[in-house]
Formats: C-alpha cells, structure tokens, sequence
C-alpha cells in the first residue's frame, strides 16, 4: 500500500474546530526533560491545525522544567500543571486528561516531536474513518546519531495503516515478539469516549501503560484507526533505550490483562488473548531467570525456565540485541573534508542537473553564495519523481557546489544519475518512438506516454520522508527548502539549527493570472491560506523580489521574511551583438510556452514583413512545447552554454504575459550586456524608474515588433541599451550582494546560539 502525505493544497483540506474553545488538547507529562521540552512544545505550537491547547503536566521535575515551562507560557495556548509529587508517567497524563477542554486528546512525550500536519491529518483520519482513537507510524531518530532514522512499523503486519482490532492489538502487544508493539504509538483519543467509559491510565503500570489503556478502550467498544505516515518524531536516547523491562513491571501487566473484563470476539480474539498471556508468562520467567544468573544462582534460573520452558528461547536476547547493535545499518558519514564547516541541506524535487532553467540557476546561485560563506552543502532530493520521464540525469559542472547528493531511486555513474525505475525506462522508450513518428509525419499518440506528474508539488510519500531523515546529516546548521512544498519535509532533517525556504513564485497569485489563459498552468493552484501555512513551517521564507516579499510578510510571521535577488556574474562591457538575430532563452514553463506563442502568433510576422532576414533563435527546454518550428525560427533545444549564443543575439525578448517571481533570464541577459525587449509583466518587480532606459517595456504587438526592429537597426541603440543593463545588473544582482541578507541572518543567528 503506498503511503502518501495527503497534499495541503486543493479541495480536500479538513477544516475541523473553532478558535474559541480548543478542538485538541495535547496533553506533555515531564518529568526532568529542560533540555527537549522546548523543542517538543514549539512541534505542537506550530501545527497546521492552530486550534489546540497545550496542557504540560510536571511530575516534580529535579531540572530546570518548570522555568522553562514558563518560558513557554508565553504563547497563551500553553498551560502548566504541577504535580504534588513524582507518581509517574500514568499519572501525569490523567491530570493531563483531566484538565482537557479539547474534544480530542493528544499524548506526546517530552522528547519527541510532531510533524507540522500531524493533527490536522490525525483529525482527517478520524472523520473518514470515524475512529474514537487514532494514532500513526513513528519516525525512530536517535540523538547520539549512532544509528539512521527509520519507521517504527518497517516490520509490520500494520504498516500500511487501517483498522485495529482487540485482536490486532493483542497479536501486536506480545513481549519480546519479533514484530514492533503497537503500544509505543502516541494515540489521539476522543475525550467524550473515553470520560463515557470511564477510561483513563492504570497509574500503577510503569511500563505498558500505554498499550493497557488502549486495551480496555477497544473492550469497552471504541474503535481505532491507524496512519501509515510517519507524523510523530519519536526521539531515542541513553535514558529511553536503558530501561530494561523488570519482573515487578511484568507482574503488574498481568495483573492489569486479569482485570481486563472478557470481551466477546470469537476464536481469533480468544487465541490473540492467550497468545498475550503466554507472552507474559515467558516474561516473566525469562527476568527470573536473568536475575537468578546474576546473582549467580543456577538452579534458580533452571527453576524459572522449568516453570514455563517456551521461555528458554528468550535466552539469547542478550546475545541477539548485542549483534543487532554491532551490524545495524550505522548513519552515514556526512562529515566535511575539514571537519570543521558547518552542514546545510537542501531539499529539492525539480529536475535540477545544472542552471538549465530559470529556477535551478537561482537555487544553484544561492548555494554557490552558500559555500563561498562556509558552508558544506548536501542536496537531498527524496522523490523519483525528479526524473520525470527521462531515466537518465547528466550533472552539469555546478553541481559541484554540493559537496553530497542523494537522489532517491537512483544510481550514479560518473557525473550521470541513472533511474532504478523500470517504468521510467520504458515510458522513455514510448516517448522517443512517438518523436520519431511525428518527424516522419505518421500517427504518434498512441506512443505518447502521460505527462509526468509536477515532481515539486507532489504528496509526500512516507519512503520519501524516510529517506530525508536517513541522508540528512543529524544536527545540521540550517535546511533549505527549494519551493514552499517542501517544508512538509523540514522536520524530517532531524536537528536542524534553522529553517528556510525559497519561495521562487507566489502561487497564490499564479492560478488567477491562468484562469482565463487557453494554456492551463502546468504546475499546481495553490490557494493563499494553504501557500501561507506552508510558508510559515520554516524559520526564513526567501523571496526573489519586493512585491512578492511585502504580499506575504505579515502573514507569515513568526517567519521572517527576506528578499534575496537573483545573483549573477556581470560582464565587463555590454554585448551588441551581429547581424538580424532574435533570441529568446527559457525551460518549458506555461509562462514562457504562452509568451513565446504570443511572439510567434503577433509579434514574428511584423517583423518578418519589415526585416525577411530577421531570424529568431530559441534556446531551452521551451523547444518541446512545439512540434516544429515556423519559418525563420531555429530551435536549439538545451544548450551546455548559453554565452555564445547571447554574444552572437542582436536583441534579447522576453515577451511574457503571464508570471510571477523575478524573470530569472531577464535578470541573466541584462548580465550580458544585451539589449532586452519586454513586458510589464516580465518587469513586475522592478521598479520603473530604475529599468527605464536599460530595458525596453512594450505589450503591445506592433510597438514590440517596432522596438524589435529598430534595435536590429542600430547597434549603437543596443550597445547604450546594454550598457545600462549592465550597470543595473551590477548595482542589484551581484553574485555576493544577492545572498547578502541571508547569510548575515544565519551568521546573526549562529553567534546568538553560541552565546
């Protein structure tokens, strides 16, 4: 069963609660965890789902939990209860419970963390299934970074989520089964069921409390429902994985299976109950006879394995943990040739193999600002989807500024990625027979493969989650976001110092400017309220322009919100260029596919009626939007270098009438030196008076052909025109002023944690 992180964006999002009494109540027992309850509660407070309270119970800490406590009262969600004394785990929660005004409750531990959608998608869980008690996989991290990240359920029977059952429950909460104990979810219950039942912790149980409490809920009648996502960061350290189940904990869980009243369900549940109780017994004898041994007493440990033999094949426990320990899977080394530079990772899903379009230059230009200020840089890009439908990916020479790079579902040979997925090979296959046969003038539809999903935007899948967290380097200085559906995955990098993401276009704004274009938008919509939530998950949100930066700054507070401009290398002198050549640069966008079809349909045949010689040369992936190319155009498709092809063009166009973001080949030609024709709406985001006389700004058809042709007429008009250009180029987008803020913010950021 494929596990997907249901998308944020479209018509399926869950609006459940109000914002005057809170729908979920997150219930935090503490006792002496200073050191990770900030980190647990910010989880919560900064969930999708804001209609929450969180309600931290302290068991009579030692440490400094209760000022940090405190602290954290400063977000009026937050409410403190203080134990009169340490009466453990159980206890504290059912103050917890108690306490709660929410009409879910929701357990999380002092130490873990919760994904940003977790209780929002818990909530969708429930409405569809109409669980009284939903819960879902765990995300294993391990502090020390001793070992990778994995799913709590990889071993499962239950991985896939679904409907749990007494029985299941029973089958799963055998001691010592080689299969994970459902009891070490952190559920989210319904508070009506379980105050109608009665129902709350056995605060006797110091280990199994858990799973005993669901239980008796699934024999009083409630129902569960389980998640495969995920959601819930479950964090292991010394303290966690140090506490060895005892002979007393044992004794006190089969008290509590004795009191558990005998619920009818068949032989399936009968055989699940005497499979549990057998577990117990096994157990117990198994710590009787541990502790016999280390007391040196022989016969005593004959004794206990005599009174239930089964349980001699739990001997070897010991042996087999150790073995488990010394061969798992260890983290991957992610260390720099120094040692010494701090680590960022950047998540990706576009197609990035080199600065061949508008936004992987952009990312690819911050990275190289990145590294220049003393960063080691790993790009994670956790989806196969990158590959669309071509198997086979050649790194360009800038990819080098990634000092690792793991592409799931792939494997590298040399510079060139190579896709694992067969299905991949073979819609390659249908697509170039299907080219072959439009060339030939023949039927080709039948080949043609369906056009690859929109990699960026796509539901996150729980292997893409899982692979995030196991490449990522634990405790990285910072994590980069490449496009606003990526922070779902920000809390998959585990220990991240801080976040940010680029926003590249306002999507928000996009659907409108689409909604009355023949071509549809060939990424996604994006209403503004999802675009902002997504937003907010990371600390930083970069925009590439003023406007697009002011639209969202207030809305997407606490985040700070940066404008950082395209950053590129400036040419010494401008570019005039030869001849009657018109070139246009850009990757196979609805942007640039609906411009370039405006130029050729309006503009092209005015200028070929004025100038016959004039010829239009188009570089980029655009190229495929076409089946061939009208007269006097030459399309060159993706070029290894475009600066031979700007030297030689007399005259740059970007005639886009639709868009949004900073026109990343506008700001790369005004590098050149060239002389630009374009529209308002390539400009949006430049101010008027700065552009006026270093590029030129029409929209109508025939005054563009005229500012077209009197430019292939003058060189000396271009030269003047490509000189301001460049100077406009130099003054706000040079390579280091561009990346400027957001390096200082990190540097900033740094020095305050240090100190």
């Amino acid at each position: 069963m494929t596990q997907v992180l249901p998308s944020t964006h479209g018509h399926d999002v869950v609006q459940i609660g109000s914002e005057a009494v809170p729908s979920v109540s997150i219930i935090i027992a503490n006792y002496n965890a200073a050191e990770y309850l900030p980190l647990a509660v910010k989880s919560a407070l900064r969930q999708t789902f804001s209609d929450i309270e969180v309600v931290i119970v302290d068991d009579v800490s030692t440490d400094d939990s209760v000022a940090v406590s405190e602290t954290l009262m400063s977000d009026p969600r937050v409410r403190l209860l203080r134990q009169e004394r340490n009466a453990g785990p159980g206890a504290a929660r059912n103050r917890g419970f108690a306490a709660a005004r929410g009409d879910w409750i929701a357990v999380l531990d002092s130490d873990d963390l919760m994904h940003p959608r977790r209780i929002e998608l818990l909530l969708r869980e429930a409405k569809v299934s109409g669980a009284d008690i939903v819960a879902d996989d765990l995300l294993v991290f391990y502090q020390d970074g001793e070992h990778s990240p994995h799913s709590f359920l990889r071993r499962s029977r239950h991985r896939g989520g679904g409907k749990i059952t007494l029985a299941d429950y029973f089958w799963a909460a055998r001691l010592y089964s080689p299969t994970p104990q459902l009891g070490f979810l952190k559920p989210m219950f319904r508070t009506q069921a379980l105050r109608r039942n009665g129902l709350n912790y056995d605060e006797g149980l110091l280990i199994g409390e858990d799973a005993d409490l669901i239980m008796r809920s699934l024999a009083e009648g409630l129902s569960y429902h389980l998640s495969s996502l995920p959601t819930y960061l479950y964090r292991k350290h010394k303290a966690s994985i140090s506490h060895r189940l005892e002979v007393r904990h044992v004794a006190a869980l089969q008290m509590a299976v004795d009191r558990l009243a005998p619920p009818s369900g068949g032989k399936k549940l009968a055989r699940a109950m005497r499979a549990y109780r057998r577990s117990l017994v096994e157990a117990r004898a198994y710590g009787e006879a541990v502790d016999a041994l280390k007391a040196r007493d022989i016969f005593g440990a004959a004794r206990a394995l005599a009174a239930a033999p089964t349980a001699s094949r739990l001997m070897g426990l010991p042996v087999s943990a150790r073995l488990e320990r010394l061969f798992m899977r260890a983290k991957p080394a992610f260390e720099a040739a120094d040692g010494q530079k701090p680590a960022m990772v950047i998540v990706s899903r576009q197609r990035l193999v080199g600065a061949t379009n508008g936004s992987s230059a952009y990312l690819l230009g911050l990275c190289k600002s990145l590294s220049r200020a003393g960063y080691t840089l790993h790009l994670i890009q956790p989806s196969p989807a990158v590959f669309g439908r071509w198997p086979v990916l050649r790194m360009r020479a800038e990819m080098a500024v990634f000092a690792r790079h793991h592409l799931r579902g792939a494997s590298r040979l040399g510079n060139v990625l190579i896709c694992t997925n067969p299905a991949v090979w073979l819609q390659a296959t249908r697509e170039v027979g299907a080219r072959a046969l439009r060339r030939a003038g023949l039927p080709s539809a039948f080949l043609s493969a369906v056009r690859a999903p929109y990699a960026i935007a796509a539901p996150w899948t729980a292997a893409d989650l899982i692979f995030t967290a196991r490449h990522s380097p634990q405790g990285a200085a910072a994590v980069l976001a490449d496009y606003a559906f990526q922070t779902e995955v920000l809390p998959y990098v585990i220990g991240a110092g801080t976040s940010a993401v680029v926003m590249h276009d306002l999507f928000s704004a996009r659907q409108q400017q689409f909604a009355d274009r023949a071509a549809a938008d060939a990424t996604t919509t994006l209403e503004r309220a999802e675009e902002i939530a997504l937003l907010r998950m990371a600390d930083f949100v970069l925009a590439i322009q003023k406007d697009e930066a002011n639209a969202v700054a207030e809305d997407v507070r606490p985040s700070v919100t940066l404008v950082i401009p395209m950053g590129v290398k400036v040419r010494d002198r401008p570019q005039p260029g030869t001849g009657r050549q018109v070139l246009f640069v850009g990757s196979n966008a609805a942007p640039n596919v609906i411009g370039l079809t405006w130029f050729l349909a309006e503009v092209m045949p005015l200028v070929r009626r004025a100038m016959p010689e004039a010829e239009l040369v188009v570089a980029g992936s655009v190229a495929r939007a076409f089946d061939s190319a009208p007269p006097s155009v030459r399309f060159l498709g993706v070029v290894d270098s475009l600066e031979p092809i700007y030297a030689s063009a007399a005259v740059v166009i970007s005639p886009l009438t639709v868009g949004s973001g900073l026109k990343i080949k506008l700001v790369e030609a005004m590098a050149q030196g060239k002389a630009i024709v374009a529209t308002s709406v390539t400009l949006q985001g430049f101010d008027p008076e700065v552009t006026r006389g270093a590029v030129i700004c029409v929209d109508d058809a025939e005054a563009y052909a005229t500012a077209v042709l009197d430019l292939l007429a003058s060189p000396q008009a271009r030269e003047g025109l490509g000189a301001n250009a460049l100077r406009l180029a130099a003054d706000q987008f040079g390579e280091a002023a561009a990346s400027a803020p957001l390096v200082e913010a990190l540097r900033r950021l740094h020095l305050a944690t240090d100190q």
